[in-house]
Order: C-alpha cells, then sequence, then structure tokens
C-alpha cells in the first residue's frame, strides 16, 4: 500500500483474535515509531512491551483507580462498573500492549517556566509522532490497533505496577493484536478539510 493508503485504512481495533503478536512483528512497530521527528532530535520516547500476567496486573491497577475516581465524581454503580469492566477487557485480552513514556531527560532546561512548558510541549508532540507512526506501521503489517489515554489519568499506577524508571512518564498505551472478525466494518467519519482548515496569503 501507499502511504496514503495505509493512513486512510487505519482505525482503532478493540478486539482481537487469540493470535500471538511475535517480537519480530513488536520490534518492526516499534522500529517505525522511532523514526518520527523530535524536537532537536532528543527522541524523548521510551516504549514498554507488555504481555502476559503483566496485562492482567496493569488491567487491574488501573481499573481500580477507575473505580475510585468515577466514584469521587459521583457516576452510578452500574455505570462505574460498565466502564470498567470494558476497560479492563481491552487491557487483558489485548495479545500485547505497547506504553508510550515520555522522558525529559535530554530535552533543554531553561530559566523561565513559558520555555519550559514549550519544551514539555514538543517532546509531547514527538511521542504522539512516534504512536502515530507505530499504528501506520501496524496497519501497514496487518495488525489492529487501539490509543487508550487512559494512563495520563493515574501515572502513579501505571509507573507502580510496572515498575518503570522514574524518568519515564506514562502517555499512552496501544493494545496490539490481530483483528478480531468484523472489527474492519467499524469505521467513523472526519470533519470535511474545509470546516477545519483556514488558508492565508
Amino acid at each position: 500500500m501507499s502511504v496514503f493508503d495505509v493512513i486512510r485504512a487505519r482505525q482503532m481495533i478493540r478486539r482481537y483474535t487469540e493470535q500471538a503478536v511475535s517480537n519480530a512483528i513488536i520490534g518492526q512497530v516499534l522500529d517505525a515509531a522511532i523514526r518520527a521527528p523530535s524536537p532537536h532530535n532528543r527522541q524523548p520516547w521510551r516504549f514498554v512491551v507488555i504481555r502476559g500476567d503483566a496485562r492482567t496486573r496493569l488491567a487491574q491497577a488501573m481499573g481500580s483507580r477507575l473505580r475510585t475516581d468515577l466514584a469521587r465524581d459521583g457516576v452510578a454503580p452500574d455505570a462505574i462498573e460498565r466502564d470498567a469492566s470494558r476497560s479492563y477487557q481491552r487491557i487483558s485480552t489485548a495479545p500485547a500492549l505497547i506504553l508510550a513514556c515520555l522522558s525529559m531527560t535530554d530535552m533543554d532546561v531553561y530559566p523561565d517556566a513559558q520555555r519550559n512548558q514549550a519544551e514539555r510541549w514538543m517532546a509531547g508532540q514527538a511521542v504522539a509522532a512516534a504512536i502515530q507512526n507505530l499504528l501506520l506501521a501496524a496497519t501497514e503489517l496487518g495488525l489492529g490497533a487501539c490509543w487508550m489515554c487512559a494512563p495520563l489519568f493515574c501515572p502513579d499506577v501505571v509507573i507502580e505496577t510496572l515498575n518503570l524508571p522514574h524518568d519515564w512518564e506514562p502517555q499512552a498505551l496501544v493494545t496490539l493484536g490481530y483483528p478480531a472478525p468484523g472489527e474492519h466494518a467499524k469505521r467513523r467519519g472526519r470533519n470535511a478539510i474545509e470546516s477545519v482548515t483556514l488558508w492565508r496569503t
């Protein structure tokens, strides 16, 4: 497929077959991820490949925090259980997970808050670009994937559960696997280019 074909074919896949994803395939999607652009070429992305029982431990820990947060928000108990169960199912049943993290270790440091904030935003954008490369590579290789931002809501839980280095800041969890039958049929539309674009001369 051309790059345009891959971009148009990519979609979020939330259900997978039980077929394992090999280390070689995961290596290919990670190699695509690290080809993304980054500020000053500092490459602030970090990745954790999660399989086996680690998926269940992570799903349980994140689900516990989700229940606590929703209960504090006053959400009805049955709705809390639906949300927590859906999250647990998606995380624990995907053949593989890739946690994308941000590290500011190699980024520039300034004497003022405004430029430091800009540096953090730039690093975050680089991690997002790496995730997009990963998603496109997965599509090209016949895999399905889903970008979940849930780690942003419970970074401490993710860090503790996975015993991450101190500078690794969880940003997103990508579920990865071979799409279950019917998953590719679920497509969502896009806003017209005209509605999201300004032209200036």
